[in-house]
């Protein structure tokens, strides 16, 4: 069956040929798309009775991207840039008629017709850089021939979409279509016809491109040296859209379609496509009813106007859910609305939020020093100290204001959330809501069911996440959940090796070259070498003291060197810009002495790839055992709460990709020169079994 059907519209006269898109379930751009739809263009532009037409996706949704269900598969057929040309060198009108998504190669199409007209609704973009590619059929040489080289910049490698009004204001759209999607369409195909307008080819205009200064692009690949540092796309984008601007058309096209290619064939892109999966897959839970539906979160609470709890509010407001912030003290109180406040007006300076967004979140938060003002929430989430006791006394007192059907959720980061709910006396409903530092700003909740949690708990708190803007990814109730969990391996491994050779800023360095944003004892100094210490006074009873130990973290808090706030960690600071510390390297030395570690050269590659292997390790005894649903969880957890680089998938794509062989054969030869903490997951060899399997065929 074909995925474009023509029908002619012959009332009022002129007619106009209706080329319909239907693929379902989305419309996506598939092979088969594309060359029904090049056969249709071609069929109307040949038929003499038809004057104009009209490309329209079924049910009003355009073309939302490329098919997913083709992804890594060889392409047959023409090429997406194959259908523009033959679109944009028709001799009659052809109108665009966007509604749902114009995306990717959908937004492309419509740029490859002469005008476009969408719904009030629809969204438009290229983000293609999300998945490690640039737009390949003239997305980059026809959109700043529209709006200009600087918005093209913004938006392709931002990847964010647009709405319709935005899109008719820079000159995407050519008319909002208010009522019935075709009905418009069909008026404004007529309309030009009716006026004699001539054909607005892109490809062809040149008037918002003229005289562009060179310098835009270099400023753009300046302004995001560090964001971009490693990524393949982002710089082809800006290359390719300066191309637009300064090199005649097919030369330009050409540069494009070959940064296409190489995008395409990108280790980058396979990581990225394989993300766009995992975080689809993320918030499949297997065994929960398919009828089991969220429940509606109307209003909320916080116990806890700390900093975390502060953060947490905002993410409630920001999403319009008006939430009560209850603090023990009226100081405390006051201080974390001063906190919010503040963290707020940054955003408007900034430019990020308006002054009438910030007034707006404001309003919908509201504090109070009494339990049963909290009465009426459909959720509140603990952020108080982490501390057993201190956690069991707030969940006493929430269950006993709390209406039954509320969800009772910890920010826990380290405590046993059985413990919490064996408090109260409905532990089904209490679940972990594990937000990360600043929870306004990162996008990673870990949802951590307990023993008793009820699937309706589950099922609403993933759904609250997605509605705060979080990414949910849900873990079982173990020590360190999934993230911290991993983030205790990593960190012993870097302790390790500056015990063994390395230093701070040799172990940072290998990191952001691989692709970290920041380094593992940089971002300690940021967050503050004291809480770490806390946790681990605290553990200090219940640690294996048969197994290896690091006391270098310990002796810098001993000597008061907490890290940025303090002017000293393992850097020393002036302001915020970190420099290595001889001092904090004779540290290190003293305690090799002191472990009878003879000191040795280590290499960069090291570092990242020791680091990483024990990360892959503890993941996959972590899915054995059920802690995490998928090896891929993991990623996402690691993707969107610790930093992990996008382009490199997260720490278990790496190892995939390694090959678990090879990471097993790693594995073993650290397990005999460093003892238990290096056994290897019993996942690890079969994985290695059934990949040497694989290669000998």
């Amino acid at each position: 069956m074909t995925t474009v059907t023509t029908r002619v519209d012959i009332g009022p006269a002129p007619a106009v040929a209706v080329l319909t898109i239907d693929n379902p379930p989305v419309n996506a751009m598939s092979m088969a798309v594309r060359a029904d739809l090049l056969a249709a263009v071609q069929a109307a532009a040949a038929d003499a009775g038809v004057r104009a037409l009209v490309l329209i996706g079924a049910n009003g949704k355009f073309i939302p991207g490329a098919d997913i269900r083709e992804f890594g598969k060889p392409i047959t057929g023409p090429s997406g840039r194959d259908v523009i040309a033959a679109i944009e060198a028709c001799t009659k009108p052809v109108v665009a008629a966007l509604g749902g998504n114009a995306l990717g190669g959908g937004l492309e199409i419509a740029l490859g017709c002469h005008w476009r007209v969408a719904t009030p609704d629809c969204k438009l973009g290229l983000p293609e850089v999300n998945i490690g590619l640039i737009p390949g059929a003239g997305g980059t040489q026809r959109l700043p021939r529209l709006v200009g080289a600087a918005k093209a910049l913004e938006m392709v490698t931002s990847g964010k979409p647009i709405g319709a009004a935005e899109a008719a204001e820079i000159g995407v759209v050519d008319e909002v279509v208010s009522g019935d999607l075709l009905a418009g369409a069909l008026a404004f195909a007529r309309r030009a016809l009716a006026q004699g307008r001539p054909l607005r080819r892109v490809s062809e205009r040149g008037d918002r491109i003229a005289g562009t200064d060179r310098s835009l692009f270099a400023d753009m690949l300046a302004k995001n040296e560090r964001k971009w540092r490693g990524l393949i796309a982002p710089q082809h984008i800006v290359a390719c859209i300066e191309a637009a601007c300064t090199q005649p058309v097919a030369e330009a096209h050409a540069l494009e379609l070959a940064a296409f290619i190489e995008c395409r064939a990108s280790p980058q892109r396979a990581a990225l496509v394989y993300l766009f999966g995992a975080e689809r897959d993320v918030a499949k839970i297997p065994g929960l009813s398919a009828d089991l539906q969220p429940r509606t979160i109307g209003s909320a609470a916080v116990v806890g106007a700390g900093t975390m709890g502060g953060g947490i509010a905002m993410c409630f407001a920001n999403a319009g859910i008006p939430v009560r912030l209850l603090d023990a003290n009226a100081e405390g109180l006051a201080r974390g609305r001063a906190l919010i406040e503040k963290n707020y007006a940054t955003s408007v300076a900034r430019g990020s939020l308006t002054q009438a967004g910030m007034d707006r979140a404001l309003g919908l938060i509201t504090t109070t020093l009494a339990y049963a003002d909290l009465v009426d929430a459909d959720i509140v989430v603990e952020a108080a100290f982490e501390d057993m006791a201190i956690k069991q006394a707030v969940f006493r007192q929430l269950d006993t204001v709390m209406k039954p059907s509320a969800i009772l959720a910890t920010n826990t980061s380290t405590l046993d959330i059985d413990k919490i709910a064996s408090v109260t006396s409905r532990p089904e409903s209490v679940i972990g809501a594990h937000f990360f530092s600043p929870a306004n700003v990162m996008k990673l909740l870990e949802v951590v069911r307990a023993g008793k949690t009820s699937p309706q708990a589950i099922v609403t708190t993933m759904a609250l996440a997605r509605t705060i803007g979080k990414v949910g990814v849900l873990a079982g109730n173990a020590d360190g959940f999934i993230g911290n969990r991993i983030l205790a391996v990593y960190g012993r491994e870097c302790d390790f090796l500056l015990e063994e050779g390395a230093t701070p800023w040799q172990v940072d360095r290998a990191l952001q070259g691989f692709g970290f944003p920041m380094g593992l004892y940089l971002m300690r100094d940021m967050a503050g070498l004291d809480v770490g210490w806390r946790i681990r006074q605290y553990r200090e009873q219940f640690r294996d003291k048969s197994l290896r130990y690091s006391p270098i973290a310990d002796r810098l808090c001993e000597l008061g060197r907490f890290g940025q706030k303090t002017g000293q960690g393992y850097y020393k600071y002036e302001g915020r810009q970190g420099t290595p510390d001889p001092a904090v390297q004779a540290l290190i030395e003293q305690v090799s002495r002191e472990l009878n570690i003879t000191r040795r050269e280590v290499a960069d590659e090291e570092i990242v790839t020791r680091v990483l292997t024990a990360m892959a390790n503890e993941g996959l005894k972590i899915v054995g055992e059920g802690i995490a649903l998928r090896s891929s969880d993991i990623d996402v957890a690691y993707v969107h709460g610790f930093g992990f680089p996008r382009h490199q998938g997260g720490p278990m794509f790496w190892a995939e990709r390694r090959g678990w062989s090879e990471v097993l054969q790693t594995v073993r030869h650290y397990h005999a020169s460093q003892g238990a903490t290096w056994a290897p997951a019993p996942l690890l060899a079969e994985l290695a079994s059934k990949a040497r399997a694989f290669e000998r065929g």
